[in-house]
């Protein structure tokens, strides 16, 4: 059995699906439930204001960056030990990956995909602000829009009045959707955000706590919990998510070449398939994807042209698409005794105990915030021992041999990043002794010899600054070079979302190339060092998990 799911949806966004969730996991909790929150998409903020209101970390589904097959799955995983699931959506209920390729009836990576696939009713939360009567003509529209997703339910949020809560009560009833809630306009529940949205939990501290806390007591005063816990209904059905049974899968993948594989990547390479099914075309078909990373010529950072271009079919450098068409709360890190790994499971309570494997640094903290909980989980099936550090202030760990350097904000906390010299240094070293680095984002920015004028690590030969537009999209990518996370060919999909960019760059080898509205390369494969602005989800992309911690462990043995 798993625990029923209800999904928080709304018309567009800034209807307050955000302030819904995340106040309903808080009162369910009150109320005595277990709940597991969940985010529709690849957005890392939300979660962590859903991990504090729930004591447990939030968690994406996100088709695709997992694809369809394992949104159930994971959910599945996520929910264990929990009677009820909140998943807040993302943007309109029926917004999603535009792709003209695409025949179904509902969006890629949409709300209504997701509910659809859970099979978990719709709560469509209305900024009530401007409507009247007509409200019964949107929701008539969202209910009939598409019969695979069901609506439950309407939040009717910012209600100025009691005439007009009168009304809008009258439009629900006109076409038989039923008032499930009313929330007051509240100024006070806003949460400060900045360029990129909400500033993360782990960053705004205790006033993200308050804020929490607010959001739980006008959802228990304004909402029907027990009408919401029985639309909520039956479980969700189907097989849960297994680290281990995906890495054991990666390695059947991989065996041919792990047999063949020997000297600086470790072994196990990820073979060129999407995890998704049939690999998305990305270059255009008169132009070969590369499959030999010596025929590939040195790509110049700088946006100087590749000599390949032309048979590539990607521009050179890490120049970004001009314009695109989650800080989970962290369970403590394992306990660590010499070699041995005690390994709790946070979601089902399992213990176990891995001796010797590579010890794997992950970087956290208020500059580090974007990851994804299956992530750990997955080095930990792996074999590895998982470190959690905070560059602002932390060494890095005793024996590291890999690095994982995910998203956040480091413009926020330059001054400070770059105060930490002995980390720098540290990392920079190891990157020139081979230790194996995986960086994304924020960690491509930290790489980097300056950022906004203060030095970084000076592993790239590139300097950062916050620019003047947000790039903003996903991708569907392909590997131009071997690395420590994926063979040269493997085709990936991932998310930019972030508002710097790179300048006076040098010469490396780009890590990916695709095409928007532009041939786009991007990234840096330097050494056994992966450095990218592209986000990947671990669960969409076991191979590169396996492949990284093989990659560690001939760096220990080194």
């Amino acid at each position: 059995m798993s625990a029923p799911a209800i999904v928080i949806a709304a018309p567009a966004s800034g209807s307050g699906k955000t302030t819904l969730a995340t106040g309903l996991i808080g009162a369910l909790r009150r109320a005595g439930h277990q709940v597991a929150p969940f985010k529709v998409g690849p957005d890392y903020i939300d979660p962590g204001y859903h991990g504090l209101a729930a004591g447990r970390p939030g968690r994406n589904l996100d088709p695709v960056l997992v694809g369809e097959d394992r949104v159930v799955p994971l959910y599945r995983h996520g929910a264990q030990g929990c009677d009820i699931a909140v998943v807040e959506g993302v943007m309109g209920l029926f917004d999603g990956r535009i792709d003209e390729h695409r025949t179904e009836a509902v969006a890629e990576g949409s709300t209504a995909q997701v509910a659809s696939l859970l099979g978990a009713p719709v709560l469509l939360v209305v900024d009530a602000r401007g409507h009247s009567q007509s409200l019964a003509a949107l929701l008539h529209g969202f209910a009939t829009f598409d019969s695979s997703v069901r609506l439950g339910g309407v939040i009717l949020n910012r209600v100025g009045s009691e005439r007009h809560e009168q009304v809008l009560r009258s439009a629900c009833d006109r076409v038989r959707i039923p008032v499930l809630g009313v929330l007051p306009r509240m100024t006070e529940l806003e949460v400060p955000s900045r360029h990129l949205g909400l500033i993360p939990a782990v960053e705004h501290g205790t006033a993200a706590t308050r804020a929490v806390d607010a959001m739980t007591t006008l959802v228990a005063a304004h909402v029907d919990l027990s009408a919401i816990v029985a639309l909520a209904g039956g479980s969700v059905q189907g097989p849960a998510w297994d680290p281990l049974a995906e890495l054991a899968a990666a390695d059947d993948r991989a065996v041919p070449d792990r047999e063949q594989s020997s000297g600086e990547l470790g072994g196990s390479p990820s073979t060129a398939r999407t995890p998704h099914g049939p690999a998305p075309a990305m270059l255009s078909e008169r132009s070969p994807l590369p499959t030999d990373p010596n025929a590939q010529a040195a790509t110049t950072l700088s946006g100087r042209a590749l000599p390949s271009s032309t048979e590539l079919g990607v521009t050179a450098g890490m120049a970004q698409s001009a314009h695109a068409a989650d800080r989970p709360v962290e369970p403590a890190p394992p306990a660590r005794t010499g070699r041995t790994t005690t390994i709790t499971d946070a979601t089902a309570g399992d213990r176990r105990t891995r001796i010797g494997g590579p010890v794997i640094a992950m970087a956290g903290g208020a500059a580090f915030t974007f990851g994804y909980a299956e992530h750990r989980e997955l080095l930990l099936a792996a074999g590895a021992q998982v470190v959690v550090f905070d560059p602002l202030t932390d060494e890095l760990p005793e024996d590291t041999a890999g690095l994982v350097l995910p998203g956040g904000f480091p413009e926020e906390h330059a001054a400070q990043l770059s105060a930490n010299v002995r980390l720098r240094s540290a990392i920079a070293d190891g990157a020139t002794h081979g230790l194996p680095i995986h960086a994304e984002c924020a960690g491509l920015l930290y790489l980097t010899r300056s950022l906004d004028g203060h030095p970084m690590a000076g592993v790239i030969d590139a300097d950062a600054e916050f620019g003047p537009r947000l790039t903003l999209g996903y991708r569907d990518a392909v590997a131009l070079h071997d690395s420590v996370l994926w063979q040269a060919g493997a085709r990936v999909r991932g998310h930019e979302f972030h508002r710097t960019r790179l300048t006076k760059a040098g010469t490396a080898n780009a890590a990916w190339g695709w095409r928007t509205t532009q041939s786009v390369s991007e990234g840096a494969v330097v050494g056994q060092v992966h450095a990218s602005y592209l986000h990947t989800h671990p669960a969409g992309n076991p191979d590169a998990i396996r492949r990284f911690v093989d990659a560690a462990t001939a760096f220990e043995s080194r």
